[in-house]
Protein backbone atom coordinates (compact mmCIF):
# COMPACT_ATOMS: atom_id res chain seq x y z
CA UNK A 1 0.00 0.00 0.00
CA UNK A 2 1.39 3.49 -0.97
CA UNK A 3 1.48 5.63 2.19
CA UNK A 4 2.36 9.51 2.48
CA UNK A 5 2.61 10.79 5.99
CA UNK A 6 3.60 14.09 6.30
CA UNK A 7 5.10 15.72 9.88
CA UNK A 8 6.78 18.81 10.74
CA UNK A 9 3.77 21.78 10.39
CA UNK A 10 2.96 23.86 13.30
CA UNK A 11 3.10 27.13 14.32
CA UNK A 12 5.97 29.32 13.25
CA UNK A 13 6.43 33.14 13.64
CA UNK A 14 6.34 35.55 10.75
CA UNK A 15 9.79 35.61 8.98
CA UNK A 16 10.96 32.11 10.92
CA UNK A 17 11.34 28.90 9.05
CA UNK A 18 9.78 25.55 9.33
CA UNK A 19 10.98 21.65 7.62
CA UNK A 20 8.09 19.57 6.68
CA UNK A 21 8.94 16.05 6.10
CA UNK A 22 6.83 13.54 4.09
CA UNK A 23 7.64 9.39 5.26
CA UNK A 24 7.06 7.46 1.50
CA UNK A 25 6.24 3.72 1.83
CA UNK A 26 4.98 1.21 -0.70
CA UNK A 27 6.86 2.36 -3.74
CA UNK A 28 10.05 2.42 -5.32
CA UNK A 29 10.40 6.03 -4.34
CA UNK A 30 13.22 7.26 -6.15
CA UNK A 31 11.49 6.32 -9.51
CA UNK A 32 8.61 8.97 -8.81
CA UNK A 33 9.01 12.84 -8.71
CA UNK A 34 7.58 14.29 -5.66
CA UNK A 35 5.81 17.31 -5.26
CA UNK A 36 4.69 19.36 -2.30
CA UNK A 37 0.92 21.13 -2.91
CA UNK A 38 -1.21 23.60 -0.45
CA UNK A 39 -4.54 24.55 0.31
CA UNK A 40 -4.39 28.50 -0.87
CA UNK A 41 -7.52 30.85 0.40
CA UNK A 42 -10.21 31.33 -1.49
CA UNK A 43 -7.91 29.68 -5.06
CA UNK A 44 -8.32 25.89 -3.81
CA UNK A 45 -5.11 23.65 -4.27
CA UNK A 46 -1.79 25.51 -5.54
CA UNK A 47 1.03 23.53 -6.52
CA UNK A 48 4.17 24.45 -4.47
CA UNK A 49 7.00 22.94 -5.78
CA UNK A 50 8.42 19.55 -7.39
CA UNK A 51 11.43 17.03 -7.36
CA UNK A 52 12.58 14.82 -10.05
CA UNK A 53 13.11 10.75 -8.83
CA UNK A 54 16.77 11.22 -8.97
CA UNK A 55 16.62 14.44 -7.10
CA UNK A 56 18.77 16.53 -9.55
CA UNK A 57 15.95 18.81 -10.82
CA UNK A 58 13.44 21.14 -8.91
CA UNK A 59 10.49 23.36 -9.81
CA UNK A 60 8.92 26.31 -7.68
CA UNK A 61 5.95 28.04 -7.66
CA UNK A 62 6.92 32.08 -8.27
CA UNK A 63 5.42 32.64 -4.34
CA UNK A 64 8.13 30.68 -2.72
CA UNK A 65 11.10 30.60 -5.12
CA UNK A 66 14.12 31.88 -3.02
CA UNK A 67 12.51 30.94 0.16
CA UNK A 68 11.42 27.27 -0.09
CA UNK A 69 13.77 24.54 -0.70
CA UNK A 70 12.73 21.06 -1.80
CA UNK A 71 14.85 17.91 -1.70
CA UNK A 72 14.59 14.13 -0.73
CA UNK A 73 16.40 11.27 0.75
CA UNK A 74 16.41 8.63 -1.31
CA UNK A 75 18.20 5.96 1.00
CA UNK A 76 15.38 6.85 3.56
CA UNK A 77 12.00 7.40 1.56
CA UNK A 78 11.91 11.18 2.35
CA UNK A 79 11.00 14.49 1.01
CA UNK A 80 11.81 17.47 2.54
CA UNK A 81 10.36 21.19 2.16
CA UNK A 82 12.79 23.94 4.03
CA UNK A 83 10.75 26.71 4.19
CA UNK A 84 12.28 30.43 5.33
CA UNK A 85 11.19 33.64 5.80
CA UNK A 86 7.49 32.54 5.93
CA UNK A 87 4.56 34.97 6.18
CA UNK A 88 0.35 35.09 7.24
CA UNK A 89 0.06 34.14 3.58
CA UNK A 90 2.06 30.52 3.67
CA UNK A 91 -0.17 29.55 6.56
CA UNK A 92 -2.51 26.90 5.40
CA UNK A 93 -2.61 22.58 4.82
CA UNK A 94 0.85 21.60 2.53
CA UNK A 95 0.43 17.68 1.32
CA UNK A 96 2.63 15.57 0.18
CA UNK A 97 2.03 14.27 -3.55
CA UNK A 98 3.22 11.33 -5.56
CA UNK A 99 3.61 11.57 -9.12
CA UNK A 100 3.08 8.96 -11.63
CA UNK A 101 6.66 8.99 -13.23
CA UNK A 102 10.43 10.19 -12.29
CA UNK A 103 9.98 13.35 -14.56
CA UNK A 104 7.92 16.50 -13.95
CA UNK A 105 3.98 16.06 -14.49
CA UNK A 106 1.13 17.72 -12.98
CA UNK A 107 -0.69 14.71 -12.49
CA UNK A 108 -0.63 12.38 -8.95
CA UNK A 109 -1.77 9.36 -7.82
CA UNK A 110 -0.74 9.22 -4.32
CA UNK A 111 -1.77 12.24 -1.22
CA UNK A 112 -0.34 12.25 2.05
CA UNK A 113 -3.11 13.92 5.02
CA UNK A 114 -1.71 16.83 5.07
CA UNK A 115 0.36 18.73 7.90
CA UNK A 116 -0.80 22.64 9.00
CA UNK A 117 1.24 25.30 8.98
CA UNK A 118 0.28 28.49 10.75
CA UNK A 119 2.32 31.48 10.28
CA UNK A 120 1.24 33.91 13.29
CA UNK A 121 2.93 36.31 15.65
Amino acid sequence: EVQLVETGGGLVQPGGSQRLSCAASGFTFSSYAMSWVRLASGKGLEWVSAITGGGTSTRYVDSVKGRFIISRANANNALYLQMNNLGPEDTTVYYCVKGIGSGFSPQYDCWGRGTQVTVSS
